[in-house]
């Protein structure tokens, strides 16, 4: 059971960083290789040139690549943790004495809690991180 949830978690957590790429990453890759083009058809400037203008015209991919796998970093703690403590719980309940079916169901329902809590988070998390890309991009 709480394996399904966690893979749905996953699931969910997927659509977010697909939509994530469509609007607004791939949007910015085509702007960085605008830009890197621009650089190259300068005549005038020096191979050096050309390589800090290219630099400049990728920060705010990996500005904006860094912070998705920040957030979702974030994320994935927090559901780790959350589960952990799950596991703490169980831990203690079975050495309290309580039945193996008894710490299972325990262990599935804490567990099932921690992932449909954090699913909430997400559409929260890509506001703010579109938000955040839009703000990268400008």
């Amino acid at each position: 059971m709480a394996e399904l949830q966690q893979l749905q978690v996953q699931e969910v957590a997927d659509s977010m960083v697909k939509s994530l790429e469509k609007e607004n990453i791939q949007k910015m890759q085509g702007l960085m290789f605008q830009c890197s083009t621009c650089c190259c058809e300068d005549s005038q400037a020096s191979l050096q040139q050309v390589h800090q203008c290219i630099k400049r015209c990728h920060v705010p991919l990996a500005q904006a690549q860094a912070l998705v796998i920040s957030e979702l970093e974030k994320f994935k703690d927090r559901l780790v943790r959350c589960t952990m403590q799950c596991n703490n719980k169980a831990k203690d309940s079975t050495d309290a004495g309580s039945k193996e079916l008894q710490v299972k169901q325990q262990l599935d329902g804490c567990v099932t809690k921690c992932v449909d809590d954090h699913t909430h988070y997400i559409p929260t998390t890509t506001k703010k991180m579109k938000e955040a890309l839009l703000a990268i991009g400008k």
